[in-house]
């Protein structure tokens, strides 16, 4: 997908876990699981089925997009066009590389409604809280550590 030159880029972080695929893929596709390291939700895995995550910022609608079991899922993210995608890649039959991809980014001065700050702020923030989620929340919560 061609991205407009004056949109911000995607955010992208990614990790090696020390755990099976499965094990990722049921922590990224289960919303009890997904609660434990991201945002209490009412997710199902299910093609087209809308959700809410419970931002700081209050419950965000969501919706599914696509999934490949245990490959990716993809979803949208609130009412701004974002769009979030878990990849998993197996390594071996004990490590998984995990990468979320946090798209749909738009100019960085457009002003974001719900937290009524630049998009290029927004994005930053974002991109600094994915980081904590996906290298310590989520690697502690697979890995116990």
């Amino acid at each position: 997908m061609e991205q407009n030159t004056n949109t911000l880029p995607d955010i992208k972080q990614s990790v090696e876990l020390h755990a099976p695929i499965k094990t990722i893929w049921d922590m990224v596709s289960n919303s009890e699981n997904i609660a434990s390291w991201f945002m209490p939700n009412n997710f199902e895995l299910k093609a087209g089925f809308e959700f809410h995550i419970n931002s700081p910022f209050g419950p965000s609608p969501c919706k599914v997009i696509e999934f490949d079991v245990p490959h990716r899922l993809s979803f949208r993210w609130d009412t701004d066009g974002w769009v979030i995608t878990f990849l998993l890649k197996e390594l071996d039959d004990q490590h998984t590389e995990f990468t979320l991809v946090h798209s749909g980014w738009k100019e960085a001065d457009r002003i974001l409604p719900k937290a009524n700050e630049k998009s290029s702020v927004i994005r930053e923030r974002m991109n600094e809280g994915w980081k904590v989620i996906i290298s310590d929340r989520l690697t502690k919560v697979v890995e116990g550590k």
